[in-house]
């Protein structure tokens, strides 16, 4: 008998530390999925198309619009390796077309582009031009049409080489379900000032410390759908209007999941040439997420 139960402790302390080991595995395994995530967001900020690299943002005002480093143009960027006048944009209506100053050489898809129409009201197919280390398209928002303006040798990018984080923890991701919402639609404002209304996927619901809480969840029409919210960590922490996060689309039951160690700064952290939304005022917890991203110190 003494035997036996020897035996079966022994079994029990065995199977303890093997469950022990399993748990310790996945959360390595899950520590190092968070750490692979920091490391392909940082790469996407730092990218050609990414948000580190921005070094202005124009509007432009209907008819010609001169650009350069001259203080005299419609347009300045203040750079001394700049020109006075690299060339002329023109806004009629949804129409922008380019014109190259002097024999200044600006390409488009490595041709020489003297004039050309770069923007027709399509955001999507909007052309994108080359001068030197500089690239700059068109973009559109609401009633606003203007120029985004990148340097791909800005020092930003090896200024930052990381992002602070708070520590990776589990218990910052929940599992959630997503609830279909009264509205097809959500209101976000962003720092322009305008307003828009985003296809809505309804709201994201889990539990936190035995309470339950909800987030207004917008589809962007891709793999996962996009949550901005705030907490109580704005400001003092962590970005002052809030941070994004995306989820996976739920489930046939209406399941999915909420990693805020996922949380991520807007763009505006990075760049004030950026045109972010704001999270709506239902979004914003009456906690401090410590998790995911903090403030960022450029």
């Amino acid at each position: 008998m003494y035997s036996f139960t020897k035996t079966m402790i022994m079994i029990a302390f065995l199977m303890g530390i093997l469950s022990d080991a399993a748990a310790q595995i996945n959360g390595s395994t899950y520590k190092n999925e968070i750490q692979e995530w920091d490391k392909k967001r940082l790469e996407s900020l730092k990218s050609a198309t990414g948000w580190v690299n921005l070094s202005g943002l124009f509007w432009l005002k209907e008819g010609e619009n001169r650009f350069g480093s001259a203080d005299g143009n419609e347009l300045v960027f203040k750079e001394k390796s700049f020109p006075a006048l690299l060339g002329t944009f023109l806004l009629k209506g949804n129409d922008v077309v380019w014109t190259t100053a002097g024999s200044h050489e600006v390409f488009a898809q490595h041709e020489k582009v003297n004039t050309a129409t770069i923007f027709n009201g399509d955001e999507i197919n909007a052309t994108l031009l080359a001068f030197q280390t500089f690239r700059w398209n068109v973009i559109k928002r609401e009633d606003l049409i203007g120029i985004r303006f990148r340097d791909f040798a800005s020092p930003l990018l090896d200024k930052l080489q990381h992002i602070e984080r708070y520590t990776i923890n589990q218990d910052w991701r929940f599992n959630a379900r997503i609830e279909k919402s009264v509205l097809p639609s959500v209101s976000i404002l962003n720092v322009l000032g305008q307003t828009t209304q985003e296809k809505s996927a309804g709201k994201v619901v889990f539990e936190y410390k035995g309470k339950s809480y909800s987030l207004d969840v917008v589809d962007e029409g891709t793999t996962n759908l996009f949550v901005l919210f705030g907490d109580d960590t704005n400001a003092k922490e962590t970005y002052p209007t809030g941070r994004f996060l995306y989820i996976p689309r739920p489930d046939a039951n209406g399941n999915t999941v909420i990693d805020f160690n996922k949380a991520f700064n807007p763009p505006c952290a990075f760049t004030p040439f950026a045109t972010c939304p704001i999270p709506p005022r239902q979004n914003i917890l009456p906690f401090a997420v410590k998790a995911g991203e903090k403030k960022i110190h450029l």
